[in-house]
């Protein structure tokens, strides 16, 4: 069975990416598709530190650990590792679209639109917002997992 190699995308790579990475490794477990996974952000704010407490909490709900994750920078050597690099928003991918090598082998989409028939558009940021953020940020990136996983799994090459 095909194993993807999957990386996630936000600003800082402290809540919508771990948090995404987290949802994917849960919803592929239970979909039995094999991912190997990643989560980095396009800007160097946070190099080092765990998600923020907020997406740490809103996962840990649902009995995903996202804590043991920390933040990294997107390199240019990650359009050729990862089979995806999933944008969060417009522009975290813009910002990818600049950086990414000719010739690279990732397939880069904004998450929430990496399917033709599929359209669940950007997955806000909630940093600056209050909890309530955190976990519609969390709702929607389920959705969004659950679509994506489903579109690798009617896709896959055994």
């Amino acid at each position: 069975m095909r194993t993807y190699k999957v990386l996630t995308v936000c600003l800082g790579n402290i809540c919508r990416s771990p948090a995404a990475q987290g949802i994917l490794e849960s919803t592929a477990d239970k979909q039995n598709i094999f991912l190997e996974l990643d989560s980095a952000g396009t800007a160097a704010y946070h190099i080092g530190n765990s998600p923020d407490s907020r997406s740490i909490a809103a996962l840990h709900q649902i009995g995903i650990d996202i804590s043991r994750q920390k933040a990294r920078q997107v390199t240019k050597d990650d359009f050729c590792d990862f089979d995806w690099i999933l944008a969060m928003d417009r522009e975290n991918l813009s910002n990818l679209k600049k950086i990414q090598p000719k010739n690279s082998k990732a397939t880069l989409v904004m998450f929430g639109e990496f399917y033709d028939s599929v359209a669940f558009g950007e997955v806000a940021d909630p940093y600056y917002g209050d909890d309530k953020g955190f976990i519609e940020m969390r709702e929607h990136l389920i959705q969004i997992a659950d679509k994506f996983i489903h579109h690798l799994h009617s896709n896959r090459e055994d």
